[in-house]
């Protein structure tokens, strides 16, 4: 079974972006993220409400690390390291199941660069040859052409369409289920 470690907390680095553990110095960049309804519109969550939930959040994150329960990276460029641009993240492990799923958010200021990308490769380098992930599956909006494209970019099939899956804010939802499997060394 899967046994994954998070401790030391594991710093990985692109080309351009260094991906990070989140600090309390971060909140007001986790809240802008967090409360941006352009970042919200496919994701189906509430805008955080003020600078005390986003510092919050990332103690929540940070305990979830501690218990090797899920992980979050901030993403920063690397000449701007103190700046979070966004966050990576694997979540809902399946031990079990050698399996995980990929979360995602990037500020708009910071869309279409390929830099989600980026990150996305390298996080799933991470899973692949470090946690030993066999799968990993992203989770996105029916609407969310913009993530469907990064998926597909980055090795992920489509592999269900769950209609109606979840209400939110009066009207029920589609998730497109992508996912992608170990294949060697070669992460797209």
């Amino acid at each position: 079974m899967l046994q994954p470690n998070f401790t030391p907390f594991p710093e990985l680095i692109t080309e351009r972006l260094l991906l990070r553990k989140l600090t309390p110095d971060d909140a007001p960049a986790i809240f802008i993220l967090r409360s941006d309804e352009r970042v919200l519109r496919f994701i189906g969550r509430e805008p955080a409400a003020s600078l005390n939930e986003a510092g919050e959040f990332i103690e929540r994150i940070d305990r979830s690390a501690g218990a090797n329960e899920a992980i979050l990276w901030g993403i920063v460029m690397q000449d701007d390291p103190g700046t979070v641009i966004g966050t990576i993240c694997y979540w809902r492990l399946q031990p079990e199941n050698y399996r995980a799923e990929i979360g995602y958010a990037l500020h708009p200021d910071h869309w279409r660069k390929g830099m989600m990308k980026e990150a996305i490769r390298k996080v799933l380098a991470y899973g692949f040859d470090v946690m030993k992930l066999h799968s990993i599956e992203g989770r996105i909006s029916k609407e969310n052409a913009a993530s469907a494209a990064i998926l597909e970019k980055t090795g992920f099939v489509k592999e269900a369409h769950l209609k109606e899956e979840f209400f939110f804010r009066g009207k029920f939802l589609d998730t497109i289920i992508y996912s992608r499997l170990q294949t060697g060394t070669d992460h797209a």
